[in-house]
């Protein structure tokens, strides 16, 4: 059954959030007419001693308001940029809204930077304040601050373990605050007035990508930029009141950014901040969103949980599971082809969902989910075909920092796996005479925040020069093949996209990630690295000896296990495109480590490096 019929016999209705309204142009302005409009609605939530907490458009509004006007009296000025670093939590929208009010320009900082990092991107975004979560990340600032002349103030949100710390440039967010409240009781005009300092094309915040060839670079997003993105998005992924999702990801990286600092301004969702990326299992069962947006390594995760369970399962639950599945299969069928199932087909998908595919969504959080979305990264389209037989909408976006986020997306009764779907309304995508995907439109960043070489280098007449191939078929939809720089080039010349293996292996429950190495080379590798959960319980049951990480690595049993999942995804390839030999990487990578980005994937390059005496054993 549609979810539309399913509402209207539980008698609900879905509420859509209200246009802008004449002359608001900017984030600022926008953001306080949400507020005005929705003073005690649900914007978001924390979790406080395992208690879900509700915090209201007036709260978030107030506590930003008087972050706005703190600063402002501690010396913002227009342009002046505030850099953060904090895990997600209300406090970094405060912050980030509250600098945007008061006409400055918010840069987000991961929390796993070194203190060389966070130095490097204070100090070349020559941020002023420097706003921090706990004593952590002000150790880092404490350590470089010597190198960086414009820093004049920190806040810290956290002051646990610093109740005797004092310095002259520091203050803790609690007496910004104050400080704002004061600002506000002296002039209550004050904050009105600062909303309009901010224009269209001025710069809303500064994203830093990742420099994984180089230093990392400041992409300078508008508010401009971010309005027609939001608003192009709206037209093809339509937002309800009634809608929650579950914040986790980096909120300085633009997909989480967009989903929940600007995607909850334009479309009024509920955003609910996870407290940690080592309980979100925990905390989406919890919430259990209607909307849910997530990298491929996340999927992939949801995926091997599913498939392990199954392991375990009866005889009775296994086979259950397979007709299930087979009526999911047809069903997803008629609609990837635009096509509503007959009525034999929804009835019989009804009961098997009742019966057992409903419990399958229960288990990883996604029971109550209407929409899901997969970007960041590419994605095994298997796994995207997974998760549409249980019955979830699954689509693919594509875009970049650069062009403000999501450029493409599937249209509702228009998903294509293998493809990214089409170009927002407004936004034009063409391919290069060299293959290389152009992305043309308003949510074309400014480029390059003091960089006029490297952005002359990626906007050339208007266009995005996206630095990915790929082609656009016979029905308008995208196709990714990989980045101009991965793809291998064999010594017998065959053009290879390693990605596209690299995704099919990643789809097997033992593989966290791998990267797939032959440029120049004979034949393909690949550098792989275990799901260490899903493996050492493969150990345990197994009873394969182990002590540590590396020992499981190199036990012969995991080996063999890993060969066979290798040897599986062979089969759906050329044998010039077929892996002939691989290495488990055997120490654990984490994204507190330079191989690894924020959002989970393996950096070619680096790992490269790090692992080239393994490489060349291998050939």
């Amino acid at each position: 059954m549609e979810e539309e019929e399913k509402m209207a016999l539980r008698g609900q209705k879905r509420l859509e959030a209200p246009p802008r309204k004449p002359g608001v142009d900017t984030i600022p302005k926008l953001f306080w007419q949400r507020v005005n409009d929705w003073g005690d609605r649900v914007a978001m939530r924390e979790k406080d001693f395992g208690i879900w907490k509700d915090i209201s458009w007036h709260t978030y509004g107030e506590k930003a308001k008087y972050v706005a006007l703190a600063l402002h009296e501690l010396g913002l000025q227009k342009g002046d940029r505030v850099a953060i670093i904090s895990e997600d939590n209300p406090e970094w929208l405060y912050c980030d809204l509250g600098t945007q009010c008061a006409g400055g320009i918010s840069v987000g900082i991961y929390t796993t930077d070194s203190p060389q990092q966070v130095e490097y991107v204070v100090g070349h975004s020559q941020a002023k304040f420097y706003i921090c979560e706990d004593e952590e990340q002000l150790d880092k600032i404490l350590e470089v601050r010597q190198n960086l002349p414009e820093l004049e103030k920190i806040i810290i949100f956290d002051m646990e373990g610093l109740r005797h710390f004092k310095d002259p440039m520091a203050m803790s967010f609690d007496e910004l605050l104050e400080l704002g409240r004061q600002v506000d009781e002296h002039d209550p005009t004050l904050f009105e007035k600062l909303l309009q300092i901010a224009q269209p094309d001025d710069t809303a915040f500064l994203v830093y990508t990742s420099g994984t060839t180089g230093p990392p670079k400041g992409a300078m997003l508008t508010h401009n930029n971010v309005m027609f993105g939001f608003e192009s998005q709206r037209q093809v992924l339509t937002g309800y009141l009634t809608d929650e999702l579950l914040t986790f990801l980096p909120l300085c990286h633009i997909a989480e950014r967009g989903v929940t600092a600007l995607g909850m301004i334009i479309n009024g969702w509920v955003c609910n901040f996870a407290e940690g990326m080592d309980t979100v299992p925990q905390d989406i069962r919890e919430v259990s969103p209607t909307m849910f947006f997530a990298v491929p390594r996340i999927w992939e995760k949801f995926y091997s949980a599913l498939i392990l369970s199954l392991k375990e399962a009866t005889w009775l639950e296994k086979n259950a599971y397979k007709w299930a599945m087979a009526i999911g299969e047809k069903c997803s069928g008629y609609r990837l082809n635009a096509m509503k199932p007959p009525a034999f087909w929804r009835s019989l998908f009804w009961l098997a969902d009742f019966l057992v595919l409903r419990n399958f969504k229960r288990f990883v959080g996604l029971e109550r989910v209407r929409l899901c979305l997969s970007g960041a990264a590419p994605i095994s389209p298997d796994l995207l075909k997974f998760y549409y037989s249980l019955g979830i909408d699954m689509r693919e976006v594509y875009g970049q920092t650069e062009s403000t986020g999501a450029a493409t997306m599937h249209y509702d009764g228009d998903t294509k796996f293998g493809t990214v779907g089409k170009a927002l309304p407004g936004v034009e995508v063409k391919i290069s005479d060299e293959g290389e995907i152009l992305i043309k439109g308003p949510l074309v960043f400014k480029g390059y925040f003091r960089d006029q070489e490297k952005t002359a280098e990626t906007v050339k007449d208007d266009w995005l020069y996206t630095g990915d191939t790929g082609f656009i078929d016979e029905d308008g939809h995208v196709v990714i093949k990989d980045r101009i720089k991965d793809i291998i080039i064999t010594s017998g010349g065959k053009n290879i996209t390693p990605s596209e293996i690299e995704n099919q292996l990643k789809f097997s429950p033992y593989i966290n990630d791998a990267v797939v190495i032959g440029d120049g080379r004979k034949y393909l590798t690949a550098l792989i690295m275990i799901d260490d959960e899903n493996v050492m319980k493969y150990a345990q049951d197994n009873r394969i000896p182990f002590t540590t990480y590396a020992s499981l690595t190199r036990a012969p049993e995991i080996i063999k296990l890993i060969g066979r999942e290798v040897e599986e995804v062979n089969k759906k390839f050329a044998r010039v495109e077929s892996i002939k030999k691989f290495s488990l990487i055997d120490i654990q990578l984490t994204t507190d480590d330079d191989e690894i980005t924020a959002t989970g994937k393996l950096k070619r390059n680096f790992v490269s490096e790090k692992f080239k005496e393994e490489i060349e054993a291998m050939y």
